[in-house]
């Protein structure tokens, strides 16, 4: 997957370390000085994974979370709290962060939360594809199963069409042969009436 990522703390030295930190790592990083720049940048560049402070003035980072899911709720955030900020990493976490890492920041954390937020990341792309998969095969089977139904119909209404012209074969040869009868009555009636006339001559 690609390795973008939107870094966002109001303190400017922490940006620049954990910036020069993560780009060694690989990360094309993207940073932002407040909350509020950080979605306009989160909106403007799709990104897939966001590391906020928490608390920063104006839109802090509970904020920066709930938006950023309401935007894109396969983003994964990975917020930063203080040491032993328990309620606030209740609250990230209820409202779906990630992960969450404590201030000061060691790198070896850092760098764990954001790989566990790729695999999640990398988890629901392949459950997506997987679904997709399994839509398109619903979808096939419906379209086969109704091409069967209509060929079914088309079956059972030739089969009902050829018993009636059966029926009606059979009753017309019927009557046929009834005729056939009848003109040999009236052809040997037409022959004795014939024969009469001609010995009565």
């Amino acid at each position: 997957m690609e390795k973008r990522l939107l870094l966002i703390d109001d303190e400017r030295p922490i940006l620049e370390v954990l910036g020069i930190s993560l780009a060694a790592e690989g990360y094309e990083i993207i940073t932002a000085e407040s909350g509020y720049l950080g979605l306009e940048i989160f909106e403007r560049e799709k990104l897939k994974l966001v590391v906020t402070d928490i608390k920063m003035p104006g839109t802090d980072g509970i904020e920066v979370l709930k938006r950023v899911k309401t935007l894109d709720p396969e983003a994964k955030v990975v917020v930063i709290t203080g040491h032993g900020d328990m309620e606030s990493v209740t609250a990230v976490l209820r409202e779906g962060a990630s992960d969450f890492i404590t201030k000061p920041i060691k790198e070896e954390a850092l760098l764990l939360a954001l790989k566990r937020a790729e695999r999640k990341i990398e988890m629901a792309d392949l459950i997506k594809q997987y679904t997709l998969g399994l839509e398109e095969k619903v979808a096939q089977c419906k379209r086969e199963l109704e091409l069967a139904q209509e060929e079914l119909l088309k079956r059972e209404r030739l089969a009902t069409i050829g018993e009636t012209v059966a029926g009606l074969a059979h009753y017309i040869k019927n009557i046929l042969n009834a005729l056939k009868g009848e003109a040999c009555k009236v052809n040997r009636g037409l022959a004795k009436s014939y024969s009469r006339l001609l010995v009565e001559r």
